[in-house]
């Protein structure tokens, strides 16, 4: 799989930044279970990607994870929007609210490995 660079606006990047420093409390529940590439490919926090930064990416398989706090609530258009921009790049997205990670964070993470183990997997299909 190619490893194409999504462009993003540099001022973004101090922002991520910032938000690696503080890091809601679902958003460190996650990092805890998938850094150090635990689950096989190597995640990043706070990634600036075009206008928007995204809570987790995957570069190898050009996969975000979002993780939905109670702001998220009142602005679904615009969600929708920054996700079909970044869809639009090759970007593919899992998205679980903070009520999935406290409540039942061992679903949560399967749901990220099978998604790892599906795109790594090796194509079974002849040439």
């Amino acid at each position: 799989m190619s490893n194409k660079l999504i462009p993003c606006r540099r001022d973004l990047k101090e922002k991520a930044r910032e938000l690696r420093k503080n890091q809601t409390p679902a958003e460190k529940e996650i990092w805890d279970k998938i850094r150090k590439k635990s689950l096989g490919v190597e995640f990043h926090r706070q990634v600036p990607l075009l206008d928007y930064i995204v809570d987790f990416y995957c570069h190898e398989i050009f996969l975000a994870i979002e993780i939905d706090g109670p702001i998220h609530d009142y602005r679904p258009k615009k969600d929708r929007w920054r996700q079909k921009r970044l869809e639009a790049q090759g970007v593919q997205f899992l998205r679980f609210s903070n009520k999935d990670v406290f409540t039942d964070i061992s679903s949560v993470i399967n749901s990220i490995r099978k998604f790892v183990e599906e795109a790594t997997s090796p194509d079974d299909t002849p040439p």
